[in-house]
């Protein structure tokens, strides 16, 4: 079975880091990986975040994670697990997410709230994938957007 990944390029909220993680054990994540800034459900002292925990609705105890200072130190992490990067962004090069058929493992990159994902990230994507809007606003919030994608991705078989 084709192992799916996501990766926090720097998300801010942390409500938006617990949604993400109730939606990764939805949809059978083996690993998140949180980078830069983003907010990790054990901070340095050991003690649980507390808007984490409430809308990961424990799903932080059921999906696997890490945490990676850098960007760099992720990509390096991702290509050990032999995965494919899929940034989720709007670009010039970016292609519907349901015309995306990835093969192999993926790792699905989902970025600030505000900066979207880095430039660091987008340069080695092996794909760029987004979601079509149609109506005015330009985007939608990051965990809504991984819900749809992760969840997408597992429909489609490798």
């Amino acid at each position: 079975m084709q192992k799916l990944y996501a990766v926090l390029d720097n998300v801010r909220s942390a409500h938006n880091v617990g949604a993400i993680f109730r939606t990764a054990d939805g949809v059978g994540v083996a690993k998140i990986f949180l980078v830069g800034v983003t907010p990790q459900p054990i901070d340095r002292f050991g003690r649980l975040m507390p808007e984490i925990a409430k809308t990961s609705l424990g799903a932080t105890e059921t999906v696997a994670w890490e945490y990676c200072q850098s960007i760099s130190e992720c990509i390096q992490k991702l290509y050990e697990l032999d995965a494919k990067i899929v940034a989720v962004e709007q670009d010039a090069r970016s292609v519907a997410y349901t015309k995306h058929r990835p093969k192999g493992d993926v790792a699905y990159v989902f970025g600030n709230e505000i900066d979207g994902v880095s430039q660091e990230f987008l340069a080695v994507a092996d794909a760029i994938v987004e979601i079509p809007m149609h109506g005015t606003k330009e985007s939608l919030n990051v965990a809504t957007t991984a819900g749809i994608v992760l969840f997408a991705a597992r429909a489609i078989p490798s």
